[in-house]
């Protein structure tokens, strides 16, 4: 069982700032009220993931899943809060030291074709990084692709062919053939599956699941796709609006979640069963990131509701082992 801590974001927050333009500038001299736009995409949230261990982070489009991935692996910066990897602070190191441990987080992206370099080969493609970071030289790189080819399961023979002669699937592979290119420990997988079919989407979970059981890898798999997460997934992350509501275990999550957000994502999952079935759909929009609201930021749309509710932030509290989750019904109960 995992037994380490290997990556861990402490109290980190991303905002994004749109400044005010020169017309917007010169109408706040004559009396105008102009506010630069602050997106809160990630508020306060902490996430460890353990050495070995796949986590799925789930939400809404919207919720700030992405942006905190990319933050996991150094792809934006934080505007608050640390980084640490294996117990050492990101912030605090340079030069080679940082360049290795960046190597070893490596991102999946959501669409593999929009990835893709479509102007280079594919051998060029998985095998310029390592090539980039002296692993490999010029005259052994095109033995190291094929070999990174078979083991995603793709014929090494094409590793002469462009981005738009692979299928969707085939193209996914070579994502995952590229990330793995540089031998990292954990992969953050957004949406990785999202844009295939139901049966690639098959065969790509079930080679994440031997490329880790194969090179002892490490997950953050961000999905909206429930029946995903639990298939893949040993405990389960929930985001919205940029805070993390519930975490747990996924057997525990599923059988017996907490929170009034996850009840209700799991409530509007679609089911195969034979009865008739309707769905509850979540009540409302998500609210914009630009004014988010107060307290509990799922208080406009929440059944549960009460006056503490929007005013006052809950905290994430144990509830069972391993289960956490940020409501003030908890305190109630």
């Amino acid at each position: 069982m995992v037994d380490r801590v290997l990556l861990e974001l402490r109290d980190v927050s991303k905002r994004f700032v749109k400044p005010l333009d020169t017309a917007a500038r010169i109408a706040r001299v004559f009396g105008a009220q102009r506010e630069a736009e602050v997106v809160h995409a990630v508020d306060h949230a902490n996430l460890s993931i353990q050495s070995g261990e796949v986590v799925g982070l789930v939400g809404e489009s919207g919720c700030g899943k992405s942006t905190l991935g990319r933050m996991a692996v150094g792809l934006h910066s934080l505007s608050s809060g640390s980084r640490y990897w294996q117990g050492e602070d990101m912030a605090q190191l340079t030069g080679g030291e940082l360049r290795r441990k960046q190597l070893a987080m490596q991102m999946i992206f959501q669409d593999p074709y929009a990835s893709l370099n479509p102007r280079m080969r594919i051998q060029d493609i998985v095998g310029e990084a390592p090539l980039a970071h002296g692993m490999v030289t010029r005259a052994e790189q095109q033995d190291y692709v094929a070999s990174l080819l078979q083991k995603v399961g793709l014929d090494p023979a094409l590793v002469r062919r462009f981005p738009h002669q692979f299928s969707g699937g085939q193209r996914a592979r070579i994502g995952i053939a590229r990330a793995l290119a540089v031998k990292p420990e954990l992969l953050v997988c957004d949406e990785a599956v999202a844009a295939l079919d139901v049966s690639i989407q098959a065969q790509v979970l079930n080679l994440f699941i031997e490329l880790r059981n194969e090179l002892n890898l490490t997950y953050l798999f961000i999905s909206h796709d429930l029946g995903v997460v639990r298939h893949i997934s040993d405990r389960v992350v929930i985001m919205y609006l940029g805070r993390i509501v519930e975490s747990s275990p996924t057997a525990e999550l599923f059988a017996h979640a907490n929170h009034p957000y996850t009840n209700a994502l799991l409530a509007s999952a679609p089911k195969l069963e034979v009865k008739k079935i309707d769905f509850a759909a979540v009540k409302g929009e998500i609210p914009s990131p630009l004014h988010p609201p107060s307290g509990c930021h799922f208080h406009p749309r929440c059944p549960h509701a009460m006056p503490r509710c929007s005013v006052e932030q809950p905290l994430l509290k144990e509830i069972a082992p391993q289960h956490f989750s940020a409501c003030h019904l908890n305190d109630a109960a």
